[in-house]
């Protein structure tokens, strides 16, 4: 037994007194991710979100994965919980599903503990796909995966909570044969995500063109003398496109 000051004695003797914890708090920089998709099964997009259970503080998990090109979504699952085996289990599936090559495809997502953890490092690594993570601080580096969520969410049929899991699967079923065939999406020309990631969307476009060029050729004061082009999807699909200066 001692004294208080004979332990601070001590420990300056040992040179003890200074910060003893682990590891300063150190600021660390991250550089945006940039990724650049110019057609399907280049760049995915995936993330997990909470459903609505049967009861309060009773949650499913949701898991998708998108095309950032086509806006398609390729894969999804929902589980009653929120592990790295599920996602390694549905990563595999969707891309023997979609034929993905070694060094074919880029997979982006936020850094949530499922997508950082070691599991889903491995098997991406074992597929050959580069990840891609979002900066920590940053909320809209996964805007793909973001803005999904928000149509499934938004949906009219979208219910208060899912009885069960089975209930939850049926409803997502429905919900992405809609979203990838019948819905028209605004980020690519009001096209249809299953259309523009097989390539069928020229056929579509090439319609709506000629409908276009009839009704300019009867009606062009409408257009302003001007003959209207039908939209196709951008060219380039971006996260984090680089401006003309350089970030700092």
């Amino acid at each position: 037994m001692c004294s208080e000051s004979t332990v601070y004695r001590v420990l300056r003797e040992n040179d003890l007194v200074g910060e003893r914890r682990r590891g300063h708090h150190r600021s660390t920089s991250y550089s945006p991710p940039r990724l650049l998709a110019i057609r399907p099964n280049q760049v995915w997009s995936w993330d997990i979100s909470r459903l609505v259970g049967q009861a309060t503080r009773i949650w499913l998990y949701l898991y998708v994965i998108l095309d950032i090109f086509s806006r398609k979504t390729v894969g999804w699952t929902v589980d009653t919980e929120e592990t790295s085996n599920a996602a390694k289990q549905l990563i595999t599936v969707t891309c023997k599903r979609n034929d993905i090559g070694p060094d074919q495809i880029e997979v982006h997502s936020d850094r949530g503990t499922q997508m950082t953890s070691t599991t889903i490092a491995e098997l991406l690594e074992d597929l050959g796909v580069t990840r891609s993570l979002s900066r920590p601080p940053v909320s809209d580096d996964n805007p793909y995966s973001e803005a999904n969520f928000k149509t499934v969410k938004y949906r009219p049929t979208y219910p208060a909570r899912f009885e069960t899991i089975d209930d939850a699967r049926t409803w997502m079923h429905d919900f992405v044969d809609w979203y990838n065939t019948i819905h028209y999406h605004s980020g690519i020309g009001y096209l249809h995500p299953g259309d523009v990631h097989a390539g069928t969307h020229h056929d579509v476009v090439a319609q709506r063109q000629h409908v276009l060029d009839a009704a300019f050729a009867e009606h062009p004061r409408r257009f302003r003398n001007r003959p209207p082009t039908a939209a196709g999807p951008p060219n380039e699909a971006w996260i984090n496109k680089p401006t003309i200066q350089t970030d700092t």
